[in-house]
């Protein structure tokens, strides 16, 4: 029998900006796969574009950052990855309603501080989208930064 992993578990993220619907593979501090199913449903295809709804880009670049996240939260520390930059992004096809989504993230570097990724998604074995990624290692137990107090920058 498989593993089964708690996504809420291991992410702060929650709906709608919860972009991971199940873990399929983990390898903690070195890959994840997961899966995305894309419903008609998700708010924010009701206004991208209407009629006639796509993913925009920048969420699929996110489903990839929180895949990543997930190989850096199963090593057990109590943090989490932020999305600092993105390199060499590319989107191939368009993803719709009904899309079943394969993504996958490999950690090339991981240290206490930061670290960089590349990613992968798939839609019936083809690859819609891939980019590599930098991200910062933010602990969760850090109290805010006052220097960001009242500001809406994350």
């Amino acid at each position: 029998m498989a593993e089964e992993w708690d996504v809420e578990a291991l992410l702060p993220q929650r709906p709608p900006f919860l972009m991971v619907d199940r873990i399929l593979e983990l390898d903690p501090g070195r890959r994840a796969v997961t899966r995305r199913c894309v419903s008609r449903s998700d708010p924010v295809l009701t206004g991208h574009f209407p009629g006639y709804p796509i993913v925009p880009g920048v969420l699929l670049i996110e489903t990839m950052a929180q895949t990543g996240a997930i190989a850096v939260a199963a090593t057990g520390q109590k943090a989490t990855a932020l999305l600092a930059g993105v390199d060499h992004a590319r989107f191939r096809r368009q993803v719709r309603p009904g899309d079943v989504l394969t993504v996958e993230v490999e950690l090339i570097k991981l240290g206490r501080r930061a670290g960089r990724g590349r990613g992968r998604i798939l839609a019936d074995a083809e690859e819609v989208c891939s980019a590599e990624f930098l991200f910062v290692v933010q602990s969760l137990d850090a109290p805010p930064d006052p220097a960001r107090a009242g500001t809406s920058d994350p």
